[in-house]
């Protein structure tokens, strides 16, 4: 499955410069928040796939419009196509906006889902705003990672764990990408495409 994911950034190729031949082959739109339900509208009409999401700090509209075909995944852990979705909005709490949680928080959205992780035996792909703590995340209070992330990542053994939020200019394709335990946590700013084969799926 080819899966393309989004964050934070409005990519011209994949919007007023979008060119179907540049991005063929796509199954699936993980989007990591931060971004105009509008645009979230357009891939879904344009790739004619399934579309989550989840919400960024700044997405501030997508109560009184949300996106047009897309499926909100905060809080959720859902099967698509043999995948095991899992979702997570926000940021770290900083300044009392919408879409921010402080640590203790994230840790009950998590509990909640405890039990469906443990009947489904963890996640094959999570999506979030922020990332794990200490895992390409900044000092600011606004950028920091969630500790409960880490042990999230632990106990749900993710073949992905794909995050925005924080905001890097990539050279190189590998530099998004960091490796914990079997788990790789990719910042997903712009936009990243991988490839997810059976052998990666939890049974």
């Amino acid at each position: 499955m080819k899966i393309l994911t989004v964050a934070d950034y409005v990519e011209p190729l994949l919007y007023d410069r979008f060119d179907a031949a540049r991005f063929q082959g796509i199954d699936l739109v993980l989007a990591c928040g931060d971004l105009p339900p509008e645009y979230l509208s357009f891939l879904a009409a344009n790739f004619k796939v399934s579309v989550f999401y989840i919400r960024g700090n700044h997405d501030i509209r997508h109560d009184t419009k949300p996106p047009t075909g897309c499926t909100d995944l905060h809080g959720k852990l859902v099967e698509h196509q043999g995948l095991k979705l899992l979702g997570l909005g926000g940021s770290r709490w900083y300044n009392g906006g919408p879409n921010q949680y402080t640590e203790k928080q994230m840790r009950q959205i998590i509990l909640r889902l405890s039990p469906k992780l443990w009947w489904r035996k963890g996640a094959d792909i999570i999506i979030t705003h922020a990332p794990p703590r200490n895992i390409h995340d900044a000092e600011d209070l606004c950028h920091r990672g969630f500790r409960s992330f880490n042990r999230l990542i632990e106990r749900a053994t993710p073949a992905y764990f794909i995050h925005g939020h924080i905001h890097t200019a990539f050279k190189d394709p590998a530099e998004r990408i960091t490796l914990v335990n079997q788990t790789k946590v990719i910042n997903s700013y712009g936009y990243f495409i991988f490839e997810i084969d059976h052998r990666q799926i939890k049974k």
